[in-house]
């Protein structure tokens, strides 16, 4: 443990948040200098990038801690008790068999929109990381089996398994299908 401890560690976070802090009121000060050396807010914002907000935050310290507490103030609606998150309620579509799997392995292929709507649904598959990339996206937003027979193949899936980033509602659903993929994912962290 040594000096990798608790106490360590609040110490560590302590001496960012204080160097943040004078960090921030340093490029405060700047900037209220500018402001009364005659740059407009305006000008400001032009050159430093920072959004008009942030500039009449640090030309007026007040703006700025009665915005932090109105945003303490208000923690927004709650949702009802029974409330169950989206992820949690969203249906996945499982395989009914990964033999019945057989979609690309290699190449470029598109996605169709309704799989991968962001814009750029090509995925090099020769890649790894886009192929398993692609597989994630699929694995999602399948809507069908006929959606995971297109584009999957059951041995990548198998081997691409372990390390794909799911949701656990859908890693769930597909691994009380197919308890290989328990199994492979066992082996794998071995």
């Amino acid at each position: 443990m040594g000096r990798y401890n608790e106490e360590a560690l609040r110490e560590a976070i302590a001496k960012y948040e204080a160097t943040k802090k004078a960090a921030l009121d340093e490029r405060d000060a700047q900037l209220r200098a500018f402001h009364e050396a005659g740059w407009r807010p305006i000008d400001l914002v032009w050159v430093t990038g920072y959004s008009r907000e942030t500039i009449r935050h640090a030309l007026n310290p007040q703006a700025r801690e009665a915005a932090n507490k109105n945003r303490r103030k208000t923690s927004g609606p709650r949702p009802p008790a029974d409330y169950v998150p989206y992820g949690e309620r969203k249906p996945y579509v499982v395989a009914d068999a990964l033999d019945e799997l057989r979609g690309p392995t290699s190449g470029t292929v598109g996605l169709p929109h309704h799989l991968d709507w962001s814009g750029s649904p090509t995925y090099d598959l020769d890649d790894p990381a886009e192929l398993a990339s692609m597989y994630k996206t699929v694995l999602n937003e399948a809507a069908t089996t006929d959606d995971l027979r297109t584009w999957l193949d059951g041995r990548t899936l198998m081997r691409l398994w372990p390390t794909l980033w799911l949701p656990a509602a859908l890693r769930h659903a597909w691994e009380q299908r197919f308890t290989m993929l328990v199994a492979s994912s066992k082996t794998q962290v071995a």
